[in-house]
Order: structure tokens, then C-alpha cells, then sequence
């Protein structure tokens, strides 16, 4: 079993410099089980790609840097997917706000059989703001109510594993993210994972959800109002969408 790591980037100069690419490159320059390391750079305008390129390029020969126009983080995933040549496809935020040692707990799982293995914080969220644990609640109670996924707490954790033929076969069934536009700014719906997950509960996958260390990271990337507004309409898109019986089961 070979994997591929894919590491969505957009605008992270900050978390570079504090050195979350050494740790990903430490932890999987030894680890055969990781075949190569896909940075997706989402149209970063800050210095994110200059650092990539001339610091952890020659440094880290597993990591290749992918870039894409401005697509948000469910284009960089999406990407991602399409461009990795191991088995299994493992994403994780660049913040490492889940540490990469994490991936030990999701690869005991996918040695059991599971082709579709999430990290979740359960009710947990430890050291973020109360009004973002009040959100998440919410999300989780509107997202059972409108769309269901029984049995699966936590479907936002930046953390998850996917066997490549089941992740390939899932995106060419999305519909809210069947043709990602070009976005001004940060986007960061809740929306594609959740219908990356419903679309795999659809055709039948087993989600194994994994209880995983986690610890809020503060991000110039989140904005509560914008991204919840775009949640929603996505969760009523997902749901517009199967009722109309676009989500094959074949």
C-alpha cells in the first residue's frame, strides 16, 4: 500500500515559516508507506510558494508542489485527488492542528478494510472560541436534520484517508462541487466534505470515524459569517441534488 499525503495551501507564509512543512517532511522521509507528498497551492498571493519551492523542494524530495488558480480548499482537495498515484489519499491541513502522528490511528483502520477513514474531534474543541463550538454544534445538528450521514459526528475534522478508487469514483459524482469556480479570497465551506462523505455513504462505502488529538489554530482564513452563509446553501444543495436523484448509486 502506497500513500499519498495532499496538503492544501493557500496564502500559509506564516505557518511555513513556523516550520509545519518540516514535520510533514520529517515524518514521512523515512515512512515507505508514503510515496510522495502533494502541496496544492490554491493561488496563494503571498510568499507560499517561493518558500516551497526554494526551501522544501530540494529538502524533502517526496514533496511536489501543485498549482492551481484561486479555487478554495475544495479545488486543492479535488486537485489532489486527481493528480495522486498511490492507493490511498490522505489530506491533511496545513496547520497541523491534528498532528501527522495521527495518521497511525486512520492506518490501523484502513488495514481492517475501511476505504473511506476520518479523524474526528467528537465534541471536543479544545482551546477554540466559544462562538466557533456553537457553530460547530449547530452545523452538526442542521447538516442530521437536512441530510442525515447517521453515525457520523465530525465530518469537518482536517484529517482523513481514502482509498484513490473510491476518492475518484466519489468526485465524479459531486454536484455543489462538480465545477469549482474561480473565488475571490478564502473559502473554506463546510459544504465539500460533507458531500464527499454523503456521496460515499450513497454508494455504499463504510466511513470509519477516528477520534483524533486536535487544538483550535487561529486562521486568517476563516470567516464565520461568510463561511456559515455558504454552508447552509451547500447542505440545501446537497439536498436538492438527491432529491432529484443526481447522486448515482452505481
Amino acid at each position: 500500500m502506497k500513500i499519498t499525503l495532499v496538503i492544501p495551501c493557500y496564502n500559509e507564509e506564516a505557518n511555513i515559516q513556523k516550520g509545519v512543512l518540516d514535520k510533514f517532511g520529517n515524518y514521512t522521509k523515512e515512512n515507505e508507506i508514503f510515496s510522495e507528498v502533494l502541496i496544492v497551492d490554491d493561488g496563494s498571493t503571498d510568499s507560499s510558494k517561493k518558500l516551497i519551492r526554494e526551501k522544501y523542494l530540494p529538502k524533502f524530495l517526496k514533496f511536489k508542489l501543485v498549482e492551481i488558480k484561486h479555487e478554495g480548499k475544495a479545488g486543492a482537495v479535488i486537485t489532489g485527488i486527481q493528480k495522486a498515484k498511490g492507493d490511498y489519499v490522505m489530506f491533511s491541513d496545513i496547520d497541523l492542528a491534528t498532528p501527522i502522528e495521527e495518521a497511525e490511528d486512520l492506518l490501523e483502520q484502513v488495514e481492517k478494510g475501511y476505504k473511506i477513514v476520518i479523524g474526528s474531534r467528537n465534541s471536543r474543541r479544545e482551546g477554540a472560541p466559544f462562538l466557533r463550538r456553537i457553530m460547530a454544534v449547530g452545523f452538526i445538528f442542521i447538516r442530521n436534520f437536512v441530510i442525515g450521514l447517521p453515525g457520523i459526528k465530525d465530518t469537518q475534522c482536517g484529517f482523513k484517508i481514502f482509498e484513490k478508487e473510491a476518492a475518484d469514483r466519489i468526485i465524479t459524482q459531486l454536484q455543489v462541487f462538480h465545477k469549482i469556480k474561480i473565488i475571490n479570497g478564502s473559502s473554506v465551506s463546510a459544504g465539500f466534505d460533507t458531500e464527499f462523505l454523503f456521496i460515499g455513504h450513497k454508494l455504499g462505502y463504510k466511513i470509519k470515524e477516528v477520534p483524533v488529538d486536535w487544538r483550535h489554530v487561529e486562521t486568517k482564513n476563516v470567516n464565520f459569517l461568510k463561511d456559515t452563509i455558504e454552508t447552509l446553501r451547500d447542505i440545501l444543495l446537497i439536498k436538492y441534488y438527491d432529491l432529484s436523484k443526481k447522486y448515482n448509486k452505481e
